[in-house]
């Protein structure tokens, strides 16, 4: 490895453009190119054979493994060159052959991934995609673009997920779930097309979540699938649990910003 200013580390096989700007303590492994309008903070390991182009800026201690492509331009036709960005945050791990790509003009300019995220191989995350923090995605999981993932969440296997849809904070789809509406927070879906299995009670119990608050949530979960009330009179039982439990109050926040209608 070589050294380029104050201990980064970059092997003498990697190609690192002369416009990026890589931070202190930054490790690069051999193979690796790095083009230009890319940022790379400090605490970062960058394995071998892995393509960032810009414009991206990877935060602090990520690490990034073999043969991934991040900050590739997005797969949209519409697509023209234009200058738009990937943003990935701190703490990170990126598998190999993962593909990381940045956002279109028509969709905010711009990917985002936040922090503490568990990226496993082979995972698509596609143009204009938001991703919140410690989240899970397993082998294979897929996001089409324009997809807002939230805190918590957990993709299994090969879970793929339509273009517009959210998935909800604390959510958990099932090994080759197919996502073509929106997944409320708390709950399990699976299925092609998926279809929700009640309540990821495991997730939130090692999240420390009370019996309590799981008891609300379960109440939450019978009111909106298992009571058979019309949407609207579900919405208005609901406001009422809500009024006690700051977590349903995240659930009917959630349904009431839903675009693309939930999954049922």
């Amino acid at each position: 490895m070589r050294g380029t200013g104050c201990g980064t580390l970059i092997h003498p096989q990697a190609i690192v453009d002369a416009n990026a700007r890589i931070a202190p303590g930054v490790a690069v492994g051999a193979f690796s190119i790095i083009g230009a309008e890319v940022e790379i903070s400090e605490g970062c390991w960058i394995g071998p054979h892995v393509v960032i182009n810009g414009p991206t800026r990877i935060g602090k201690d990520n690490k990034i493994f073999q043969f991934a492509s991040i900050g590739e331009m997005p797969q949209d036709k519409k697509y023209g060159g234009e200058s738009t960005k990937l943003e990935i945050g701190d703490r990170n791990v990126v598998r190999e052959f993962c593909t990381l790509n940045r956002g279109t003009v028509q969709g905010g300019g711009i990917t985002s991934i936040g922090h503490d995220n568990w990226v496993m191989a082979y995972v698509h995350i596609a143009h204009d995609c938001i991703v919140g923090n410690n989240t899970i995605f397993a082998n294979n999981s897929s996001l089409a673009g324009h997809v807002r993932v939230e805190d918590f969440s957990i993709l299994g296997g090969f879970t793929l997920v339509h273009q517009f849809c959210s998935l909800g904070a604390h959510c958990f789809t099932a090994m080759s779930s197919v996502i073509s509406k929106d997944v409320p927070p708390f709950m399990m879906v699976s299925g092609h097309m998926a279809q929700p299995h009640g309540l990821n009670t495991e997730g939130l119990k090692r999240r420390g979540v009370s019996a309590d608050v799981l008891r609300d949530l379960r109440q939450a979960y019978k009111i909106l699938y298992r009571s058979n009330l019309a949407f609207n009179k579900a919405m208005e039982q609901l406001a009422e649990l809500a009024v006690q439990c700051p977590e349903v109050e995240t659930l009917l926040v959630f349904l009431k910003s839903s675009q693309r209608g939930i999954v049922r």
